[in-house]
């Protein structure tokens, strides 16, 4: 089956374009090949190209050099077999999105009774003029004046085209930075791949087909590849498959590694045969329909489509236009939009899965919105229902006036009136501002902690952060430099307490340590020269076995030439490391065939246990008992771990020539060792990290030290840090203690026992991963203490997976961290230090704090402004704040308040007090007394003037003036006085925690600064200029001086309330509460059986919907096709006929999706295509009593009825 396509006529390729004819080997073929499993796979390869240099010879690439990067013939590869990426869904445009902001209820109403009474000023009724309307007609003998009433109508109109413009804004600036985000995390995902015989790294995107890519232990696999050589791998299939068991990879077996699978285990390079949409990843994004207009496409297409062959489908999404990166981080990009409104609009229904809550701020800010919101409704009903009752009596009750027929009109008109000043009463008192303010505080601080090295994934990992109570952390990187050097070691029966010279070791010795850390350690790992003159040597790799590099190099010895000589693939077997051996070792065949030796190195208390014998001062082995191995660790491992150090051991076996062993037993190989060194590695703990840990104890942080290093390492280092202090109880534990105190006699975690434990626990000591997860689940679900307990977690390693998941907060380490570990985070720490936690718990308590803010400022006026048009409106029967200025009072407090208060920079004192906490009140005491003390002053200042102001001032009173007369100064200055008031409490308001000097760092904060000024100046333009519109009329300079002299007595009272001691005021509520369990209603607790389809009649009503359920099941059913491995499986074939085992496994898969697709909903921010499910290596399939109510055909069915059923469901579905 060569194709070489010369002969090929032009246009005939299957793939997009014709340009295949360069390779012998099609994008179909290629395709084809990658559907396939395990033998089938092997014998196809046999078949059609020979092997695997066969497929590297057709796509002209070496299996050792690795392609040439000429740009000329990366270009070719793209053309002929498609670029590394996957088209996202489109963004929103900003028409889009502001016709979401338009669908705001009170804007609604606003726009109603807008167009009402535009409707009303422009119908003039005949007789309209008659004394018999009664004082309804009083102002409107001046014609200019009756012209005049459109101006009402229209500056509503305006005010909401510019709220619903300022929103739209803003959640396009949101996505627009999203995606900058997402893009940055794309650029920073980079691969290993050789090119022109260079071990280089590149971008993801950047990967061709025919690459050479080295793969290793933690790495996520960016594209399909075929392996060519492989040690000990082991990769998690579980995102394409379901099934959670590891797979071993070899050539002879199953060589077919697949984009977007995890590699567990081991090390190996591979050839890559298909990128971006080929690639399993990018099937399934088609079939799941990654383009946004695909649903619509298959509403019109039905059946038909689904019929079609697989690159049909893919040609239809190539055109997507826009292109996203197959990242192996979550693409929020994908159901970006969809989030959002999920986050804002409705409340999803809950998946009783355990996971992440809905973020602690916006679960308080959600239940404040709604308490406020109910009570500006009452208020605006009754403000409404008060003033008409009062004209109907007062006209025709009081004045005994008949109900004239043309007379209604202007009756209406008042209705209308009254109708728009209680709408407008409902819109100050509704904080639409709040929502806003959120957003913009976590937007401005994402983007600062961008520059404190926090790369931030989930927008509400930024605010818990703050709330934060324990943080357990990594020692090595984290705590440590991760710059690891050997600074002492025991060879010969000599503890060296500095590294030896060679002179002074037996040559023999010396050869075999060398040999031995050269060979048996990652070929990847390297020491280069410093980049610059003076600098530290580069380490490249993993940072131990650059330790172990470095003392080769220190004993005037090289690595590369033993290296060169054994080149990777001369490696008969190779154990490589993982956290349950906690040892590496490789074996090598002699030369003269006669048998094997290996070498092992790893932690020193575990490969001591398996030596028999040890290297004396002579190079010759001797016995070694277990009590010679008790001295050692008394007299040379303690004392170095005491130290800090961390010890290791090198050791070396040889197979004699009788047979060969059996490598799979691991117990056995790895036994009769002889030791030849132990060596204590140094990892300095970094300068900066006992104060920022200081900074943490004040803040009311407990940091405790989760490490795999022996005991006494991780004591001494943690004394160093100052996670320990002397003279303290506190609890330092190893792995197997700890599960000892908390596991009961049948093996299982018991939370009382857990409870006993951890709040004493400081340093976890020789811990695996699953300890980890225990601890950080046992703290977060424990009931000990008064709150819930806020979890953050760093980790870098693969199975730190689970525990980043599971904590309330995960730190990825962005250097040394793997994909998987970042795949499971919610914030990167792009330098891998300590510090950078603390950074973030800053920011995260300063968007609480900026909110707090927010809210006191937006109260006050909320509340004054309430009561004052609803008291006004009935006692004069007039607001005396008119729906335009309450507009522009609300756009100033929501949106530029907003801006103001929600982007004041963190500063040290916020480390000073100690976390909130779950269930404190977003509202606190001294909050609340701010809150009503500062509308105390107001409201007695604005009634003050409302009613004896014309005195004041000596001018026309503004009361009980006839509907369109013209603006009144009395009014005027009472608009203008109030306006005042705000801005100065604007200042009042930075302060929270009832300081005394407001003004403190004000300078620092420019756009604080701007907002305030800038409001000053647009309100003497709206005052002096604003005329009928803005129902205002110029004031005289001293009437300006007046208020503002009224408005800076805010600060002076501001003082004062300071002054008053908030524990006497006990009558004082709190509010904002965050919701504790026992309010949660039970139907929410129980599972549904369709929260996707909950989710998603929330957001799209309509007839998609019906077509999304079939589209639902029909792609779970095609994407078991793919990925069939039944026996009845026709290589090549694009339909397959499943037989009944076969279909028993797809339903095994449509549950894996299924279970899959549940925990996408349970996370806002994880609903993403398909990588929710390619970060979920630990699903679950679905209990039986959930199996039953998955309407999936059962396993008798026949294939043909699977069919049947799909077809029926579609028919059913369109009919309706």
């Amino acid at each position: 089956m060569a194709n070489n396509t010369a002969d090929h006529p032009s246009g005939n390729s299957v793939a997009e374009g014709n340009h295949d004819g360069d390779f012998g080997c099609t994008v179909m073929d290629l395709r084809e090949l990658m559907e396939l499993r395990s033998g089938e796979a092997v014998t196809k390869i046999q078949n059609t190209y020979g092997d695997v240099q066969g497929i590297c010879r057709r796509l002209k690439t070496s299996p050792v050099e690795g392609l040439s990067g000429n740009p000329v013939d990366l270009e070719k590869r793209h053309t002929a077999f498609g670029k590394n990426f996957i088209p996202p869904k489109k963004a929103k445009t900003f028409l889009q999105l502001v016709w979401e902001a338009l669908q705001d209820v009170t804007l609604i109403i606003l726009e109603i009774a807008a167009i009402i009474s535009l409707g009303l000023s422009f119908y003039h009724p005949p007789g309209g003029d008659s004394d018999l309307c009664g004082q309804a007609s009083g102002g409107a003998e001046d014609e200019g004046e009756a012209q005049a009433g459109w101006i009402e109508g229209a500056a509503i109109l305006f005010s909401v085209i510019i709220v619903v413009l300022v929103t739209a804004f803003n959640d396009w600036s949101k996505e627009k930075q999203f995606r900058g985000l997402q893009s940055r995390i794309e650029q920073e995902q980079k691969f290993t791949v050789i090119r022109k015989g260079q071990v280089i790294q590149i971008p993801v995107a950047e990967i061709v087909v025919g690459d050479i890519a080295q793969i290793k232990y933690g790495d996520l696999l960016p594209a399909d590849g075929i392996m060519i050589q492989g040690n000990d791998l082991k990769i998690d299939e579980s995102s394409l498959t379901g099934e959670s068991d590891q797979v071993r990879k070899s050539l002879e077996k199953d060589p077919m590694l697949l984009s977007g699978t995890h590699v567990m285990e081991g090390s190996g390079r591979m050839v890559v045969t298909a990128v971006g949409l080929n690639s399993q990843t990018g099937i399934i994004f088609t079939l799941l329909g990654a383009g946004g207009d695909d649903e619509e496409k298959k509403v019109k297409k039905g059946e038909r489509k689904k019929q079609g062959a697989p690159e049909n489908r893919n040609k239809a999404k190539t055109q997507d236009g826009i292109a996203l990166e197959i990242q192996p981080l979550k693409s929020e990009e994908g159901v970006e939009s969809e989030e959002k409104e999920e986050k804002e609009d409705k409340p999803v229904k809950k998946v009783n899965v355990t996971k992440k809550e809905k973020s602690v701020l916006q679960g308080k800010l959600t239940r404040l919105a709604v308490q406020i919101g109910k009570a500006g409704l009452i208020m605006s009903a009754l403000t409404v229902i008060i003033l008409i009752l009062y004209f109907v009596i007062d006209t025709f009750g009081v004045q005994q006036r008949p109900w004239l027929k043309e007379c209604t009109p202007i009756y209406i008109q008042y209705f209308v009136k009254f109708f728009i000043i209680g709408v407008t009463v409902l819109v100050v008192a509704v904080p639409e501002g709040l929502p806003l303010a959120v957003t913009i505080s976590l937007a401005y601080s994402v983007k600062k902690m961008m520059k404190d090295n926090n790369l931030v994934r989930h927008l509400d990992a930024c605010e818990t952060m703050g709330n934060a109570t324990a943080i357990c952390s990594d020692k090595t990187g984290t705590l440590t430099m991760n710059r690891m050097t050997v600074v002492q070691a025991y060879i010969g029966d000599t503890h060296y307490r500095t590294v030896p010279e060679p002179e002074v070791l037996n040559p023999q010795t010396l050869e075999l340590m060398v040999n031995c850390i050269s060979i048996n350690s990652a070929y990847t790992t390297k020491i280069l020269p410093p980049e610059r003159e003076g600098g530290l040597p580069r380490h490249v790799g993993n940072k131990t076995e650059c330790a172990l590099l470095g003392l080769v190099l220190e004993l005037k010895r090289d690595y590369q030439p033993v290296r060169d000589e054994i080149p990777e693939e001369k490696l008969y077997k190779v154990y490589t490391f993982n956290s349950s051996r906690k040892s590496m070792s490789t074996v090598l065949k002699n030369t003269d065939g006669s048998g094997y030796r290996m070498y092992s190195k790893g932690a020193s208390e575990i490969i001591l246990r398996k030596c028999s014998r040890i290297l004396d001062a002579s190079g010759q082995p001797r016995a070694f008992k277990p009590k010679d191995r008790d001295e050692m660790v008394r007299k040379v491992i303690e004392p170095m771990a005491c130290d800090g150090l961390r010890t290791i051991c090198i050791a070396m076996r040889e197979f004699a020539g009788e047979g060969e062993p059996d490598w799979d037993n691991e117990a056995e190989i790895l036994s009769e060792l002889t030791c030849l060194a132990v060596v204590g590695i140094e990892d300095p703990v970094r300068p900066e990290v006992p104060e920022a840990i200081s900074k943490c104890q004040r803040a009311g942080i407990t940091v405790r030290m989760v490490t795999g290093d022996n005991i006494n390492t991780a004591r001494a280092i943690a004394t160093k840090c100052g996670i320990l202090h002397p003279n303290e109880d506190f609890l330092c534990l190893e792995g197997k203690q700890f599960n000892q105190q908390i596991r009961n006699d049948k093996g299982e975690v018991e939370q009382e026992r857990l409870d006993k434990v951890w709040p004493k626990l400081r340093v976890l000591a020789r811990s695996s991963p699953t300890d980890k997860h225990t601890l950080v689940k046992g703290i977060i679900d424990s009931t000990v203490g008064e709150t819930r307990q806020v979890v953050a977690v760093t980790g870098d390693g693969t199975n730190d997976g689970p525990a980043l998941k599971k904590a309330d907060v995960g730190f990825a380490m962005g250097i040394a961290g793997t994909d998987v570990a970042k795949e499971a985070s919610d914030i990167i720490l792009t330098d891998d230090n300590f510090t950078s936690i603390v950074k973030a718990v800053m920011w995260g308590r300063n968007v609480y704090d900026s909110i707090s803010k927010f809210l006191q400022f937006q109260l006050t006026v909320n509340v004054v402004a309430v009561i004052v048009a609803f008291t006004g409106a009935c006692i004069t029967q007039d607001s005396p704040l008119k729906a335009v200025q309450m507009l522009w009072v609300n756009l100033i407090m929501d949106t530029l308040a907003s801006l103001a208060l929600a982007t004041e920079p963190p500063t040290e004192s916020l480390l000073l007090r100690k976390p909130y906490g779950r269930n404190k009140p977003l509202i606190s005491r001294t909050m609340m007394k701010n809150i009503l003390g500062h509308a105390v002053y107001q409201l007695v200042i604005i009634f003050t003037l409302l009613f004896a102001g014309e005195k004041f001032f000596d001018i026309d009173s503004g009361r009980n003036t006839p509907l369109h007369s013209p603006p009144s100064e009395h009014y005027t200055i009472v608009f203008n006085v109030f306006v005042m008031m705000q801005l100065f409490n604007e200042i009042n308001a930075r302060k929270i925690h009832g300081e005394r000097n407001v003004f403190e760092g004000i300078h620092r904060n420019l756009i604080f600064c701007s907002v305030v000024l800038g409001t000053f100046a647009l309100q003497i333009i709206i005052v002096q200029f604003g005329g009928k519109p803005f129902s205002c009329t110029a004031l005289t300079i001293d009437q300006w001086l007046w208020c503002v002299f009224i408005g800076v007595g805010e600060l002076l009272w501001g003082q004062l309330i300071t002054a008053i001691p908030t524990h006497r005021l006990k009558f004082l509520k709190e509010a904002g509460h965050g919701i504790t369990k026992e309010e949660i209603p039970v139907e929410d607790l129980n599972e549904g059986t369709d929260e996707i389809d909950h989710a998603e009649m929330e957001l799209r009503r309509g007839q998609i919907l019906w077509f999304r359920g079939l589209n639902r099941i029909q792609t779970q059913m095609d994407v078991v096709y793919t990925f069939q491995t039944g026996q009845t499986a026709v290589p090549g074939a694009l339909r397959r006929q499943p037989s009944v085992v076969s279909q028993h496994n797809d339903i095994k898969v449509v549950n894996a999706f299924r279970s899959s697709l549940y925990e996408g909903i349970e996370k806002p921010e994880s609903r993403s295509f398909i990588h929710n499910f390619m970060s979920h290596p630990e699903f679950m399939p679905l209990s039986e009593a959930e199996e039953a109510r998955v309407s999936v055909p059962t396993i008798q069915e026949s294939g043909q009825e699977v069919e049947d059923f799909l077809r029926g469901s579609g028919g059913a579905s369109s009919s309706s």
